[in-house]
């Protein structure tokens, strides 16, 4: 085999692997899903269908809290994650994955839907935009609100002769009054207790159903676009 034949197969082989990953991305797989449901009102919402609605996230209960951030939110996703070092090479080593989710409304013009996510087992699949980030390195001391947290965890700041130890935290959320898109069976139920706000005596929700998870994500390019949303 030439060596110009064989440049040709590591090229192609990297081009093949690199679009492998984005095409089965959590990013690329939920908005492909998306795109093939049209946006759905919902007051025509229709019982065990498959649809698609776009509205503002609105919490049932007490929000939860964003563990940095401190924002009020439905849903978040943290990670933090330490610098390892293994004689020449180095790689980030995650010590802390949480995602905490709840039961939330989604409200389009004055309705309401509401979203039952479960994580054990969970029926969701998901995709949100990364919107909060900090670090902390050897020169760098972590923020306050970074090291109340680290602390918080257990993780110690500080490694070999008081320098600070590389880490550094990212943090997702759906924020209570952000503009969200949802997927997922409907399934309208009759109000037995008054809710805040809501004058309806019925109320769609969306469930799982079998291999078709709820679809929950927060990235602009799900949203209608500004001049069609109701």
């Amino acid at each position: 085999m030439t060596k110009p034949i064989i440049i040709a197969l590591i090229v192609l082989t990297i081009v093949v692997f690199a679009f492998l990953i984005y095409f089965f991305s959590p990013k690329t797989i939920i908005l492909r899903r998306l795109k093939q449901l049209p946006y759905s009102r919902i007051g025509s919402l229709q019982n065990n269908k498959f649809s698609k609605i776009e509205g503002t996230a609105l919490n049932i209960e007490n929000p939860l809290i964003a563990p940095l951030s401190q924002r009020k939110c439905v849903f978040y996703k943290m990670k933090i994650q330490k610098k390892v070092s293994t004689g020449k090479s180095s790689h980030w080593k995650t010590i802390v994955n949480e995602e905490v989710i709840q039961d939330f409304f989604v409200e389009q013009t004055g309705e309401r839907v509401i979203v039952f996510p479960t994580k054990s087992p969970k029926n969701y699949y998901d995709y949100l935009v990364t919107d909060g980030k900090t670090s902390s390195g050897t020169f760098k001391d972590p923020t306050p609100e970074f090291k109340k947290l680290l602390n918080h965890y257990n993780i110690e700041t500080e490694g070999l002769f008081g320098f600070n130890k590389q880490l550094r935290y990212t943090e997702a959320i759906v924020e209570v009054g952000e503009r969200i898109t949802i997927a997922g069976y409907v399934k309208w139920m009759k109000l037995e207790n008054p809710v805040a706000d809501y004058s309806y005596s019925s109320i769609a929700s969306i469930t799982a159903r079998g291999k078709h998870k709820i679809l929950i994500t927060d990235h602009p390019d799900a949203l209608r676009p500004k001049h069609g949303r109701v």
